[in-house]
C-alpha cells in the first residue's frame, strides 16, 4: 500500500468511525441545520397551503398524523377543497400550516400568514448561492421565530465560498450586536462571528475594521465552558479577519497547549481544519499544519491532529507521532491506529524505522493498529 493511499484510507476510516466527516459544502460552525423549507418547497411535488382539520394522531408506525385539507397551491398542483389529506406532524397544528408532498407522503408544519408569505417569496434552489444567501441575510434574527430559523439554516447549508460573497448582506452593527447579546442562541452567535470576520476581511477602513475584529476578540476571551457552542465560530471569523495573526492569537489564548481544555482544544482544532482548506492563500499551511502538530501534546485530540497532519501530507512530527503510542496510546486505542497509520502512511525512512521500532516491542499491538486503520493488510 502506498503511502498516499494508506493515508487515503486512514483519514476515511478514523474520520467516519470519530464522527468527524462533515458535509464539505456546508457552514462547518453551524452544526445540523436540517432542510431548509425553499429546499423542501422546491423539491417536493407539492407544496399547498393547509388547514388542520381534526386532531393529531399515532398511526400504526407511532408516527404523528393530522388531518389536513388542501386550501391553495404554492408550487406544483393541489386541487382546492379535495378530500383532506393525512401529514405527518412534528407536534399538533392548529389552523394554519406548510404541506409538502412528497413520495413518501404529505408532512406538515405550522406557519403563519408571514411564514407563508416568506416560503412563497424565497428565492428557487437553482439561483447561485451567494444571490439567494443576499436575501436570507436580511431575514436573519427575524421577528418570526420559523423565518429567522430558516435563514439561518440556509447559511448552514451554504458553502463557505458563498457566504463570503455574500459578504456585502451583512451589516456589521447588527452582527456586532447579535455576538454581543448575551441571550443570541449559541450556534448563531458562532455563525456571526465567523461572518462579522468576513465583513472586516472586506473592509478598507482600518478603523472600522479594527473594531469588528475588537468585537471578535472580546467575545472569544470571554470566560465561559469548553463545551459552549459557537466558540469555534469566533475563532473562526478572527481567522478569516486576521490571517496568520489569528493563529496567533490560539497560540497566544494558550489554545494549541498541551493541556487546553478538552472542548477549547477541538474548537481550535475545527479552525485549523477550516483554515486549510477554506483559507489557503491568507494562512500558509505550513503554519496551520505547524499549530495542529502542537496539539498532538493534547490528549483529547492527539489522535485527530495525526490524522490531520497525514490529511496534510505533513511529516515533519514523526517523533512526536511515534511517541503517543506510550503511554498514551495505551489508554486509546484510537490514538494506536492514528500513530500506526500516520507512520505507515508517511513515505520516509524515519517512518519506516519508527514502525519497525514500536513493531520489536509491541509486534501484536501495532498488527492490531494497522488492521484497525487500513483492514488486514
Amino acid at each position: 500500500m502506498t503511502g498516499g493511499r494508506a493515508a487515503r484510507w486512514l483519514i476515511t476510516w478514523i474520520a467516519a468511525g470519530a464522527g468527524l466527516v462533515t458535509q464539505a459544502a456546508a457552514c462547518p460552525f453551524c452544526g445540523v441545520v436540517g432542510r431548509s423549507l425553499a429546499e423542501r418547497r422546491d423539491t417536493a411535488a407539492t407544496t399547498a397551503v393547509g388547514e388542520a382539520v381534526g386532531p393529531a394522531v399515532r398511526d400504526a408506525a407511532g408516527r404523528l398524523t393530522q388531518p389536513f385539507a388542501v386550501r391553495q397551491a404554492i408550487r406544483g398542483r393541489a386541487a382546492a377543497n379535495a378530500a383532506p389529506v393525512t401529514a405527518r406532524v412534528a407536534a399538533p397544528v392548529a389552523g394554519t400550516a406548510l404541506l409538502f408532498g412528497e413520495a413518501t407522503g404529505w408532512e406538515a408544519v405550522a406557519a403563519d400568514e408571514s411564514l407563508l408569505a416568506h416560503v412563497a417569496a424565497a428565492p428557487a434552489t437553482t439561483v447561485p448561492a451567494a444571490d439567494r444567501l443576499a436575501w436570507y441575510a436580511a431575514r436573519l434574527e427575524h421577528p418570526d421565530p420559523a423565518i429567522a430559523a430558516d435563514a439561518f439554516t440556509e447559511f448552514g447549508l451554504a458553502p463557505f465560498a458563498a457566504v463570503r460573497d455574500a459578504a456585502q448582506s451583512f451589516d456589521a452593527e447588527k452582527l456586532t450586536r447579535w455576538i454581543e447579546e448575551p441571550g443570541i442562541d449559541q450556534r448563531r452567535r458562532g455563525f456571526y462571528g465567523l461572518a462579522l470576520g468576513i465583513v472586516a476581511a472586506a473592509e478598507p477602513d482600518p478603523i472600522v475594521r479594527g473594531r469588528s475584529v475588537a468585537t471578535l476578540r472580546r467575545a472569544a476571551e470571554a470566560p465561559g465552558s469548553d463545551l459552549r457552542a459557537g466558540f469555534d465560530g469566533l475563532l473562526a471569523g478572527i481567522m478569516v479577519a486576521e490571517a496568520e495573526a489569528g493563529l496567533d492569537f490560539l497560540a497566544a489564548r494558550g489554545l494549541l497547549d498541551g493541556d487546553t481544555r478538552a472542548g477549547d482544544a477541538r474548537h481550535a482544532l475545527a479552525v485549523l481544519r477550516f483554515a486549510w482548506e477554506c483559507l489557503p492563500h491568507s494562512v500558509p499551511r505550513g503554519r496551520v499544519a505547524a499549530a495542529t502538530a502542537r496539539l498532538l501534546a493534547n490528549p483529547a485530540v492527539a489522535a485527530d491532529a495525526a490524522v490531520d497532519l497525514a490529511r496534510y501530507q505533513d511529516w515533519s512530527a514523526i517523533a512526536a507521532v511515534a511517541a503517543l503510542w506510550e503511554p498514551l496510546g495505551r489508554d486509546d486505542p484510537l490514538v494506536r491506529r492514528a500513530v500506526a497509520g500516520y507512520l505507515a502512511a508517511c513515505p520516509l525512512p524515519a517512518a519506516r524505522s519508527q514502525l519497525d521500532r514500536l513493531r520489536a516491542a509491541d509486534p501484536a499491538g501495532v498488527r492490531a493498529a494497522l488492521e484497525a486503520a487500513f483492514g488486514p493488510r
